[in-house]
């Protein structure tokens, strides 16, 4: 296995407010490379500089880091830069992901069904974003994950704090329609035509709030894997997740979030380009689901890992 991948770098850390579960994420991929018998070793982007990242002379890199420098197409552009073969989509799709306004509004422009949405600014009238998109509704920065910085907006009295503290991570706030519904994840791996959805995973959590304790560092929040749908339903859940995930260019792995609404009508929230692979994830989760360990999984997508501009895969 190590002649077949060289010498790899798994990036993880960073310096988004991310860095936490990338620290667990890229610990696990790297310990699950290891075990498979591939020379991998832990480099701290968020510690170390790039000029260090080159002299390390890897012969490919699996990406576990979330959020800005490490899921936004900056990190992809300079591996693009020096020619290290990376995993996961490339420079173009990691940005157009990473910002859900963006996001949303390929998504609307290819007939894809995603919640409506308003952007705000400081100028906005918080009011009436909230009488046109009704309430609950849901105000969050655009440019991060892992819950952070989301607010559940139940009146008009709640949108100024809603507003302030998505706007201490990001100069423009998303505003979304709230789904009453139940809450899904589709893992994706592969690219273009050969992406392919792995089961579907429902998360239930108290009192329907998945927030970021909820996600990472409790065991309060049950996961329903594969997800008890209607074969109709899962199929049609899946189906969408391929499209919102090829429509942005996606490539090797990734997971779509999705709401179901009362009637079993999906509703796409967002695609994360590089998706945790903690003890919590739900990768990971899907993956086993369709019979793959994690080390295979972590194995899997770091086959896939290439220079997307130049097509360098070695």
């Amino acid at each position: 296995m190590s002649a077949q991948f060289g010498k790899v770098g798994v990036l993880y850390g960073g310096k988004s407010a991310e860095r936490e579960v990338s620290i667990m994420s890229g610990t696990g991929v790297h310990q699950a490379l290891r075990n498979a018998g591939v020379e991998a070793h832990l480099f701290d982007t968020g510690m170390r500089s790039l000029a260090e990242l080159a002299e390390e002379r890897y012969d490919r890199v699996f990406i576990a880091l979330h959020g800005r420098y490490g899921e936004d197409g900056t990190l992809q552009g300079a591996l693009e830069l020096l020619g290290v073969p990376y995993t996961g989509s490339g420079p173009l799709a990691s940005a157009l992901a990473m910002d859900k306004t963006m996001t949303k509004r390929i998504w609307v422009n290819e007939g894809l069904p995603t919640p409506r949405f308003e952007v705000l600014d400081r100028t906005s009238d918080l009011a009436a974003v909230a009488a046109r998109l009704g309430l609950p509704l849901i105000v969050k920065p655009p440019h991060e994950g892992s819950t952070i910085g989301v607010t559940k907006v139940a009146d008009v009295a709640g949108m100024r704090a809603a507003y302030g503290l998505a706007a201490e991570y990001d100069e423009q706030v998303l505003a979304e329609s709230f789904v009453q519904g139940r809450e899904l994840t589709v893992a994706i791996l592969g690219t273009g035509a050969a992406a392919r959805a792995l089961p579907v995973v429902e998360i239930v959590a108290p009192e329907g709030n998945y927030d970021y304790e909820h996600k990472y560092f409790t065991d309060d929040t049950r996961y329903l894997c594969p997800a008890p749908l209607p074969p109709a339903v899962t199929q049609r859940v899946q189906e969408v997740s391929e499209a919102a995930y090829r429509v942005l260019g996606c490539e090797g792995w990734g997971r779509v979030d999705v709401m179901l609404d009362a009637d079993n009508q999906p509703y796409l929230l967002e695609v994360n380009t590089s998706p945790g692979m903690t003890g919590h994830s739900l990768v990971p989760m899907a993956a086993a689901a369709s019979g793959m360990s994690y080390e295979a999984l972590c194995v899997e997508i770091l086959r896939d890992a290439r220079c997307k501009i130049s097509g360098r895969s070695s």
